[in-house]
């Protein structure tokens, strides 16, 4: 597989990422036309969603969906990432999370840290977040408290239980825990991304506006990351997207869809991150 030869983001920038945690990335992760295929079949996707699953959960979608690889491993945004993580990269989830106009529900304050726990060591993940709207205040974008992935608890807070009914997540970090004055809005036109480490505290307002807000989080580990199979392999595979591996993992066929796994997340209730 391809080693990119020109890094999409600067020392600095990555500096920056490392310091707070998160970074905002102002260019256009993919070419427009590019992007507007990931728009159409984001929509293709979301026209088939049955009717009683809410838009926010569009958990793993690349298990059913294997076009969406044609995104997910492309030298764009692969070449995004790989100043972060290295070489060896491998693709660990990704998730639509579509905000409805009028009625987009919350997203309590988390760490995405807290759903994997146990999954991978080290915690290392590097999501990209990328706007298929635009993502603004107004219709309830991400906010995160910069540098909560290496001070506090690290990824790893206590919660407590939130209305499911209001929020996208039943539990939310302890307001003892964080520091809510301290939140940065992730603004964001279409096409530009937000990066944020797995353990940064992070969450959004609800939408009651009258423009959608979708985002599509594209997720990353280093291939020196091991993924504990054994215990979490039923509901959850990686793909091998750049390179080679380093810690014995196992990688699933991107050629391939796995839509037993999606039914048997939504039985066991692990869908969400």
């Amino acid at each position: 597989m391809k080693t990119s030869a020109l890094p999409r983001l600067s020392p600095s920038q990555v500096e920056t990422y490392r310091r707070d945690g998160y970074l905002i990335y102002k260019d256009q992760v993919f070419s427009g036309e590019k992007f507007n295929g990931l728009k159409a079949a984001f929509e293709t996707i979301l026209a088939h969603l049955p009717g009683e699953v809410r838009p926010e959960s569009m958990d793993v979608p690349h298990f059913a969906h294997t076009e969406l690889f044609r995104w997910l491993f492309d030298d764009q945004v692969l070449d995004l990432v790989e100043p972060i993580l290295g070489p060896d990269i491998a693709l660990f989830s990704s998730h639509f999370i579509c905000k409805p106009k009028g009625n987009g529900k919350r997203v309590p304050w988390h760490e995405d840290s807290a759903y994997w726990k146990g999954q991978l060591t080290p915690m290392e993940v590097c999501t990209v977040w990328l706007a298929i709207d635009p993502s603004q205040p107004e219709n309830g974008c991400m906010k995160v408290i910069p540098r909560t992935h290496i001070t506090g608890r690290q990824g790893f807070s206590d919660y407590d239980a939130v209305d499911p009914a209001k929020n996208v997540f039943s539990t939310e970090i302890k307001k003892a825990q964080r520091d809510d004055s301290n939140a940065v809005p992730c603004i964001l036109e279409q096409g530009e991304a937000s990066l944020h480490d797995g353990r940064i505290m992070h969450g959004s307002d609800a939408n009651t506006s009258d423009l959608r807000r979708c985002g599509y989080t594209m997720r990353y580990i280093s291939t020196r990351t091991r993924f504990d199979h054994e215990k979490h392999g039923e509901f959850h595979h990686l793909y091998l997207a750049r390179g080679r591996d380093h810690a014995g993992n196992s990688y699933a066929d991107p050629n391939q869809a796995y839509q037993e796994i999606v039914d048997k997340r939504v039985k066991y209730g692990k869908t969400g991150h």
